[in-house]
């Protein structure tokens, strides 16, 4: 790309946008959002004081691109959703994409349900049909036996029916006859209002009130004793403990009532984990931490930024305040941004005194404590990843390995090769660019021919203009390693000369026993040693490679019933193929085999035999053709 950065610097319009960095190999490696443009993307490139981080990420631009917005919040929109689709290498990410729990009550719908959800529900916090939800919790069991628990109190329907429409077009299910409904779909077993409040009841118990549904649950636990129901009382008596522990599981944190998170955060100028309080109703219902990358020392306050923006895009409650311990820059807009989605206002503050500094500073030192506990172990995991490709590196004399591509092809018995390709990228698998590749110009169990069609189609999407920029496939590789020696790294290289690309190739050499014993790199073999990071990483992208190919071929096969070659062959079907294999054991003895002794298998004339016969001389005849 001929593209001149201080040219197209002159172009940059005065309005709010988003603009992305570009490195040489294409990939996006940061995303900003501005109010104004021309004066953001010019303060990258001025010789001003940046951040270390920052003055690295400039020195890598290759070139830029922007994108105009109407308003500072859409771009504070649009930059949160392209992170999250490119995640740029000095953005400040999260690591953890969580998946949290909540309760989700139905009260748009005449007869509501309450419902396990784990999806957002839209962009105003809530879904399309209005329903409230309850949570963040942090543990699914836990909502699921309050659920159940509710349920069992107020006797609400869990079906899909949809009400009145559906009243009394089917029977009833097993819950309204074991009186766990109270069966709205049946004409004259409840009604609306009767219905209703038990909806009211359920809803004052999961925002916190208990005290009516203990005094509830007391009173009908006594009448039924007075009544000598004693197994109703029983009943009555255990609803009534499981309500009591519930409520002791909540710890008042504020004399209010009020929604909030309580966020802080600790680094140690590399990593940094963020620790959550979840506050409903005034009571302490979880926490949670959250690790980030791209963080520096002194960054506390983008750091809250990026989580903050990060976080709350993809959850479905958002809370009426979000106490930080620290200022951030962008509050208001974020504010604005997270208020158009709960569809109510949203303060972001930060406490300087009282029980609500004490809580960020709890929340602070938890953060902390997180961090200490795991330095050791993020230690370990980064050297088991990071650290073993830069050892790979090393080894090879190439400047970095941090994206590797491995190919494997799996065949039986010559039946439909399959070719795979795994991606680890920084010594971690990275599944979402593994590829699959049915073979289609081969015939029989060619493995070297096979490679050469599958690394030739990998490899031309890395010159085909029609390729979208953001496509896995358009990635450069660092490294190839192929699982053989000297016969498949020249197949490699064969293609990658033809294709005129410059990437290094290296073989996984393997013992007698199969196993890994070096690295074949530049017609030397390399030894690893066997109980460095490094080998482990090579023998972990030789496995994945290989179970990744066979599970594609068994997916295959299992679709097709492990279909054989013998099916391909005139005359001969499901019964003479099971014969065949009863009398010969493999598919290479029925090759091997002559016309006469073909002839005596159970249920085979001499069509058959012949068949078979000049099935296989055929396909030896184009194999030594070819």
């Amino acid at each position: 790309m001929n593209f001149d950065i201080e040219e197209n610097l002159a172009k940059l319009p005065k309005r709010p946008g988003v603009y992305l960095m570009h490195d040489e190999k294409d990939e996006i490696i940061y995303v900003g959002k501005a109010i104004n443009l021309f004066n953001r993307v010019h303060s990258y490139f001025r010789k001003t004081k940046k951040s270390p981080k920052i003055e690295r990420m400039v020195t890598h631009i290759d070139y830029f691109e922007y994108i105009i917005t109407d308003s500072e919040l859409e771009a504070l929109i649009l930059e949160s959703n392209l992170i999250k689709k490119h995640r740029p290498k000095y953005n400040t990410m999260l690591k953890d994409d969580k998946s949290y729990p909540y309760i989700k009550v139905t009260v748009q719908e005449e007869y509501p349900r309450i419902l396990f959800s784990r999806k957002p529900g839209g962009d105003t916090g809530h879904d399309k049909s209005k329903s409230k939800y309850f949570g963040p919790y942090t543990s699914a069991y836990g909502v699921k036996e309050t659920i159940e628990l509710i349920n069992k109190i107020y006797h609400l329907r869990d079906c899909n029916r949809v009400l009145p429409r559906d009243i009394d077009k089917d029977r009833p299910c097993l819950n309204y006859h074991i009186n766990m409904c109270q069966g709205p779909c049946k004409s004259g077993s409840t009604d609306k209002e009767k219905y209703g409040e038990s909806v009211k009841g359920a809803l004052e118990f999961l925002n916190g009130n208990y005290a009516p549904i203990l005094d509830m649950l007391e009173k009908k636990m006594g009448e039924a004793a007075e009544e000598l129901r004693f197994e109703d009382a029983a009943e009555w008596r255990d609803l009534l403990e499981s309500v009591k522990t519930v409520a002791q599981k909540q710890k008042i944190t504020a004399s209010d009532t009020g929604d909030r998170d309580i966020i802080a955060v600790a680094g140690d100028g590399k990593d940094a984990v963020v620790q959550v309080f979840f506050v409903r109703g005034g009571r302490l219902v979880g926490r949670d931490h959250f690790y980030m990358t791209g963080v520096e020392e002194g960054e506390e306050s983008e750091t809250l930024s990026s989580f903050v923006k990060q976080f709350y895009s993809g959850t479905p409650f958002i809370p009426r305040e979000i106490m930080l311990e620290t200022e951030i820059e962008d509050s208001a807009i974020i504010e604005e941004w997270l208020a158009k989605k709960r569809g109510a206002k949203v303060s972001i503050i930060t406490p300087k005194r009282g029980m609500k500094e004490k809580l960020v500073n709890l929340a602070k030192q938890n953060a902390a404590l997180v961090l200490s506990n795991n330095k050791e172990k993020l230690s370990r995991e980064e050297k088991r990843t990071v650290g073993s490709a830069m050892a790979l590196a090393k080894l090879l004399g190439i400047s970095n390995a941090d994206r590797i591509e491995s190919f494997d092809i799996s065949n039986i018995s010559g039946y439909e090769s399959v070719g795979s390709m795994v991606v680890f990228e920084k010594g971690r698998e990275k599944r979402s660019d593994y590829r699959k590749f049915k073979i289609k110009t081969v015939i029989g169990p060619n493995d070297y021919a096979s490679m050469n069609e599958v690394l030739t189609r990998r490899y031309k999407h890395l010159l085909s203009e029609e390729m979208d920029a953001g496509d896995s496939f358009t990635k450069y590789p660092d490294l190839i390693l192929m699982d053989g020696g000297k016969g498949q790294v020249n197949i490699a290289l064969k293609v990658l000369d033809e294709l005129g690309l410059d990437i290094p190739v290296a073989g996984m050499v393997k013992d007698d026993y199969h196993r890994t014993r070096g690295i074949y790199y530049n017609n030397v073999e390399l030894p690893i040693d066997t109980h460095s990071d490094c080998f482990r990483l090579v023998t972990r992208v030789q496995d994945e490679t290989h179970r990744f190919a066979i599970e594609y071929h068994r997916s295959l096969h299992g679709a097709k019933q492990l279909h054989s070659v013998l099916d391909d062959i005139n005359g001969i079907g499901e019964r003479r193929r099971k014969a065949l294999m009863r009398a010969f054991g493999s598919i290479e003895a029925v090759a091997d085999a002559s016309e006469e002794e073909l002839k005596k298998v159970d249920g085979m004339d001499s069509k058959a035999a012949l068949a078979v016969y000049e099935f296989f001389r055929k396909r030896d005849n184009e194999r030594c053709s070819g």
